[in-house]
């Protein structure tokens, strides 16, 4: 059986804190664009969540470096050159763009 999130957060992190600032580490501008409710911060984001943005841009960081590269990768597998598929894919988050390169290729 599955562990909670909560149970997970704590074996690999040790508190949310932890998590929550691994996942700002992370989140650097070539990696993420920033769409978080200022007032709230990731503070106030479900556990789940923070552990899928966490895994998402570990393995993005990991294969590809950052945002640039990956939204590359999609256009070189999909054949697409032109500009305007290019800036619309831009302005897809991260774990947006994470799902459909695995979707493309």
């Amino acid at each position: 059986m599955k562990a909670s999130p909560l149970a997970e957060v704590k074996d690999r992190f040790g508190s949310k804190d932890d998590l929550v600032a691994a996942v700002r580490e992370l989140a650097s501008d070539d990696l993420f664009i920033d769409r978080v409710n200022e007032d709230k911060g990731l503070e106030r984001v479900s556990n789940r969540k923070l552990l899928h943005l966490h895994s998402v841009l570990t393995d993005v960081k990991e294969k590809f470096g950052s945002r640039d590269a990956l939204i590359k990768a999609i256009c070189e597998a999909e054949k697409r050159t032109d500009e305007g598929y290019r800036d619309r894919l831009e302005r897809w988050p991260t774990p947006r763009l994470w799902d459909f390169y695995r979707s493309v290729s």
